[in-house]
């Protein structure tokens, strides 16, 4: 696929660079390779690798370690967003070993989706498999009791596949550990709701869609609010925030290229 000269926000922090959007792709969190004995684990599929997410209620998803020992994930919910994006929560049915490496495996896995679980290394510069390293700890460092978030701005971006639209909150006082943010937002005139777990990037929240797909859109007129659950990869969160209010940010686009 021929890149461009642009990065857009799918949502979760993921970056892509593609003139066209690819039809399939599945990303793994946390993005930290050392985890705790009792981590979290995120699987989004985009697109058609969708499919593949909502396949987890009927099968057995699981960690497996280099002797072979395995661990079972338990599906905790999946969520779906609004633009091509669904995700999976899952928790470890028992606790895991100290100082042991997981690579991640579903039942019956065909072979598409085996060459869909590798990520880039950028120090080795290849792909590997995707896996986790768990240190003694039974828990992950404690978020700051201070992390607060602002509203900063909406915003809309036009590309050739179509506009990107995003609310915008600066993120203060954050620990250095990574951070997901349970998101809820809902439509204050038909009062839907929809919920999807995101990530910081440039130490803000993008709350909305990229060119291509994204948790959360926007008609051309309408206000919104949205609230945050900040939490350690382990599961641990802080309160909710309060309620933000913003507006559709189609509102003030020129382009007028809201759903």
């Amino acid at each position: 696929m021929k890149k461009i000269t642009f990065l857009f926000l799918l949502i979760f922090g993921i970056k892509f660079a593609y003139a066209d959007c690819d039809t399939r792709g599945i990303s793994f969190f946390p993005e930290t390779k050392e985890i705790s004995l009792n981590s979290m684990f995120i699987i989004q599929g985009y697109a058609f690798s969708q499919k593949t997410i909502n396949t987890f209620r009927d099968r057995t998803i699981y960690l497996e370690s280099e002797n072979r020992e395995i661990i079972k994930l338990n599906v905790k919910e999946i969520l779906n967003g609004q633009m091509d994006l669904t995700q999976a929560i899952l928790c470890p049915l028992t606790e895991l070993k100290p100082y042991t490496k997981y690579y991640l495996k579903y039942s019956n896995q065909t072979e598409k989706e085996s060459n869909e679980m590798r990520h880039w290394n950028s120090d080795k510069k290849e792909y590997e498999k995707v896996f986790w390293k768990t240190t003694n700890k039974k828990s992950w460092a404690t978020l700051s009791s201070n992390l607060t978030l602002e509203f900063d701005k909406t915003e809309v971006i036009h590309y050739g596949c179509g506009p990107s639209a995003k609310a915008i909150f600066n993120i203060k006082n954050k620990s250095s550990s990574e951070v997901w943010y349970k998101t809820e937002v809902i439509d204050i005139k038909t009062n839907k709701q929809t919920t999807f777990y995101i990530k910081e990037w440039n130490n803000r929240l993008h709350v909305g869609h990229g060119m291509c797909a994204g948790a959360f859109t926007f008609h051309n007129k309408g206000n919104y609010k949205v609230r945050f659950t900040p939490s350690n990869i382990d599961g641990k969160s802080l309160k909710a925030t309060k309620w933000f209010t913003f507006d559709s940010p189609f509102m003030v686009d020129k382009g007028q290229f809201g759903n």
